[in-house]
C-alpha cells in the first residue's frame, strides 16, 4: 500500500486503489493544494478543515467529476457547498473502501483542526491525522499507515508525531508538512523523526509529487 499513496507536498496525498476488471483505478485525494492537472476525475475528495491551504475550492474543481464523491468537515462543507459532511466517529461506505471521520484538534492551543480520516482500503487502514496536536482519541484506533504532520504550530511537533507513532501502533509512519510550504518544517526536522523511531516503526520519507 505504501507504493500506492502519493505525497503532493505540503497536507496533500493521493491514495491509489487496486485496478478493477475494467482497469479503473480509484484514486483518493486528501486535501487537494496546488495541483497543476489532473488526468481523470478524483473518485474521492477528503477535506478536513476549512483552512485555506486545506480547502482549496480552485484544485477541488479541477479534480471534482460528475460522480467525485467530497466528504468534507463540517465547516470545510459549509463552503463547498454540495457535499457529504462527516462529524467526528462518523463513517461513510464506498465501493471497496470505508472513510472514519477521527477527531483533530490542539488541546494546548484551543484549536479545533476539523477532522482525521481513517481510511480503509485494499485491506490496510490509512490514517490521515488532519491538524492535530498530540490528543487520547489516538489510542482508539489502530492503523496500519499513519500521515502525521510534523511541523508544530497548530499542529504535531516532530517529538510529538514520535510519540503519537507509538500511541497509534502503527508499521509505518509518513510525515508531512515539511519543506516547500507554508510554515513547514525542514527535511532536517523528518529525519529526526526517522530516527526517533528508528528499530521500533519504519518512517518513510517520500519526495513531494507536484
Amino acid at each position: 500500500m505504501i507504493d500506492q499513496i502519493v505525497w503532493l507536498g505540503h497536507g496533500a496525498f493521493i491514495l491509489h486503489g487496486t485496478p478493477d476488471s475494467a482497469g479503473n483505478r480509484p484514486t483518493v485525494y486528501v486535501n487537494p493544494w496546488r495541483i497543476a492537472s489532473a488526468d481523470q476525475p478524483a473518485d474521492v475528495i477528503l477535506i478536513s478543515s476549512d483552512r485555506f491551504d486545506r480547502c482549496s475550492l480552485a484544485d477541488i474543481r479541477k479534480l471534482r467529476g460528475e460522480n467525485t464523491q467530497v466528504i468534507a468537515s463540517e465547516r470545510a462543507a459549509a463552503l463547498l457547498g454540495d457535499c457529504t459532511i462527516l462529524r467526528p466517529w462518523q463513517s461513510l461506505s464506498l465501493e471497496r473502501m470505508c472513510i472514519k471521520a477521527i477527531p483533530a484538534y490542539h488541546e494546548r492551543r484551543g484549536v479545533d483542526g476539523g477532522l482525521g480520516f481513517l481510511i480503509s482500503m485494499q485491506f490496510y487502514d490509512v490514517y490521515y491525522a488532519g491538524d492535530t496536536g498530540l490528543i487520547p482519541e489516538m489510542s482508539r484506533i489502530s492503523p496500519d499507515i499513519s500521515l502525521l504532520p510534523i511541523s508544530g504550530g497548530d499542529t504535531l511537533t516532530t517529538e510529538e508525531a514520535a510519540e503519537a507513532a507509538l500511541k497509534l501502533g502503527s508499521r509505518w509512519v509518513i510525515p508531512y508538512n515539511w519543506g516547500a510550504g507554508i510554515n513547514n518544517a525542514s527535511r532536517s526536522d523528518a529525519l529526526t523523526l526517522a530516527r526517533e523511531l528508528d528499530g521500533k516503526i519504519e518512517t518513510v520519507l517520500l519526495p513531494p509529487n507536484r
